[in-house]
């Protein structure tokens, strides 16, 4: 796995994934996330992937998932998240709150590289609710 990232102007880079996508962050967050709120963003994007996975091999019938996030950074420098929360919004029909726990817990405990990887030095937690429809 690779990445580049290059500078484009200001403080605004353009971080291009091995695989070719492209993504343009900003320390300002004027035309861009920040790359701390990147971070967020991908640890909610990897596991929403297992969460919907996992919903979907239970035969769930999932219309939506989509997850809020919140990150309590520390007062100083560096100014490092201690602690994220993931609060799982599960939008379908007769979908089972048992397989939404277990899905959440899976993705926290053994899939999300990400998440996992936070955890090391981040209080990691984890909510959910489901809308019916």
């Amino acid at each position: 796995m690779s990445a580049h990232v290059e500078w484009q102007q200001g403080m605004q880079f353009k971080a291009t994934s091995g695989s070719g996508h492209s993504v343009l962050m900003d320390g300002d967050k004027a035309n861009g996330a920040s790359p701390m709120e990147m971070v967020l963003m991908a640890a909610g994007s990897c596991s929403s992937v297992d969460v919907v996975s996992i919903l979907e091999k239970t035969k769930q019938q999932v219309a939506r998932c989509e997850v809020a996030i919140e990150g309590k950074r520390a007062d100083s420098v560096p100014a490092v998240f201690t602690d994220i929360h993931l609060h799982f919004i599960v939008h379908g029909t007769d979908v089972s709150p048992s397989h939404v726990e277990r899905a959440v817990k899976l993705s926290a405990d053994k899939y999300c590289s990400v998440a996992i990887m936070l955890s090391a030095s981040v209080n990691m937690t984890h909510s959910f609710e489901i809308v019916a429809g």
